[in-house]
């Protein structure tokens, strides 16, 4: 058990085979919520809980989630929640079965991230944002993200588990070697007044 204030990690697929054996369910209730409070207007979120593909000749349904935190306007946030879907979609060939839909998600994400990305640079915008997007499909869930924005799960046994990583500075120490790796600095910068920025 992990200490107050430590994240403790075990894999998705282990809590998931843990309630499929105590439980025979075919699929996961989903259960959501969503509180917000946006300063600037520059935080969006995207809820769509029966999103349709078609398989064969019938169709299967799979859910999105998305968070996007804007910064310096709220243009890419808004820009990203319209386009990142379709993109993602787009990456994937329409014939796959189940299972290879399933596995061809982490490209289609990355390719969805990078189409999206150029796409909103071409418009020559100064905003920018975060995004946290989950698919779900089935017991199958893929998280991908950029910036801060975090992902937690919590199992249906009240265990809380964070499905992204912490891109946050004063938390990675792996994104802090990777700014300096790539000839960037880190360190503190008093923006004025006392307060501190890492």
């Amino acid at each position: 058990m992990s200490t107050r204030g430590e994240h403790q990690t075990v894999p998705l697929s282990v809590l998931l085979k843990r309630e499929l054996a105590s439980e025979k369910i075919e699929d996961p209730e989903i259960v959501h919520g969503l509180a917000s409070h946006s300063k600037k207007g520059e935080d969006f979120t995207l809820l769509k809980t029966e999103c349709q593909r078609a398989l064969g000749d019938g169709f299967t349904t799979f859910s999105v989630f998305g968070l996007f935190d804007g910064h310096n306007g709220s243009a890419a946030a808004i820009y990203t929640k319209e386009n990142l879907l379709n993109n993602v979609l787009s990456a994937i060939p329409a014939d796959l079965n189940r299972d290879e839909w399933v596995a061809a998600l982490p490209r289609a994400l990355v390719a969805g991230f990078v189409k999206t990305d150029k796409d909103f640079q071409q418009r020559a915008k100064t905003s920018g944002t975060t995004v946290t997007f989950v698919i779900l499909e089935g017991w199958v869930v893929t998280v991908a993200s950029v910036g801060d924005s975090c992902c937690i799960f919590e199992s249906a046994e009240g265990g809380i588990y964070h499905l992204s990583a912490d891109h946050r500075l004063e938390c990675n120490e792996e994104e802090r070697h990777r700014i300096t790796a790539s000839g960037g600095e880190v360190g503190r910068l008093n923006a004025g007044g006392g307060a501190e920025v890492f």
